[in-house]
């Protein structure tokens, strides 16, 4: 299997998580369900089948979560010399050629990806146009609604 790119910060905020899921929100599922069980019959106990769902939720996150840890290639793009190519982890500011509007985004992992934040994953249409593209380059993105290009304006790894 090969690994998974993830940045630093990507990286952190899945320690961050399970860090979370293991030292607060396991103890808390824990001693819910046993306040549950001590209000008697199992069976027709809302609370404790409650507790013992969200209990398999954690332990289901806290596998994905390890699981992706240990098959992540972590990449942190401030250690490399920027020359000027669009890579994992670059910040990209673009101009997009029909509407003359700027956009700037970070090519991230799958699991960081926040199109609301900016952060587009690896392995979205634009990131694969944007790939290995320079200043002054133009990308066309293929879209259901016909091809949109991009033209770099600045390459920043941040």
């Amino acid at each position: 299997m090969n690994p998974t790119p993830m940045t630093v910060r990507g990286a952190e905020q899945l320690r961050k998580e399970l860090d979370y899921l293991k030292t607060e929100l396991r103890p808390q599922i824990i001693e819910a369900i046993a306040d549950a069980r001590e209000h008697g019959d199992l069976k027709e106990n809302a609370e404790y089948h409650a507790a013992r769902e969200q209990q398999g939720f954690c332990e289901g996150r806290i596998q994905e979560i390890e699981a992706k840890l240990s098959n992540v290639q972590i990449i942190d793009v401030t250690k490399i010399a920027n020359n000027g190519r669009v890579i994992f982890g670059a910040t990209v500011n673009l101009l997009k050629s029909e509407t003359e509007e700027e956009v700037t985004y970070r090519i991230v992992g799958d699991d960081e990806a926040d199109i609301k934040k900016n952060l587009i994953s690896v392995n979205s249409p634009i990131a694969r146009a944007l790939i290995g593209k320079e200043v002054d380059d133009v990308a066309i993105v293929k879209t259901p609604a016909g091809d949109v290009e991009y033209e770099v304006l600045s390459v920043d790894y941040l």
